[in-house]
């Protein structure tokens, strides 16, 4: 099936495994709040048990180096795109709140980006990844 939008995820890849996995986690959660539309229903066994409802469609996650999540942020900001962040000084809070007062302090181009993630037209989200890889 082919969707008109597409998910993304960039990683930094110089990150800890804990960490990449740990920021995916939190960067999708904000796609799912953020567009509730792409949740599809919940799912239920043979027994009847129920399950959550997870995104609708497929979620790419892509790996870059410093300069390539800044340049590929760069690129989501000029095109408009609503996006989820995660910074490096994220993993030193410990909830919601020192999470949010962590990145207003710090202007947009000095973020130190652990990732970002957004949902958007499939066109717009592949120029804003091009030249990423997929992660490996």
């Amino acid at each position: 099936m082919r969707f008109d939008t597409k998910i993304a995820v960039v990683v930094r890849d110089d990150l800890a495994i804990w960490q990449k996995l740990n920021v995916t986690a939190f960067l999708v959660s904000g796609i799912a709040a953020g567009d509730p539309e792409c949740v599809g229903e919940p799912y239920i066994d043979a027994t009847d048990h129920c399950y959550r409802p997870m995104f609708r469609q497929p979620v790419m996650v892509f790996a870059a180096d410093a300069d390539g999540i800044r340049a590929a942020f760069g690129r989501a900001v000029e095109r408009g795109a609503r996006l989820s962040i995660f910074t490096r000084d994220l993993f030193a809070t410990g909830h919601d709140e020192a999470n949010r007062a962590a990145v207003r302090a710090v202007p947009r181009d000095a973020l130190d980006l652990a990732g970002f993630a957004l949902r958007d037209d499939r066109r717009l989200v592949d120029r804003v990844v091009k030249g990423l890889v997929l992660h490996g």
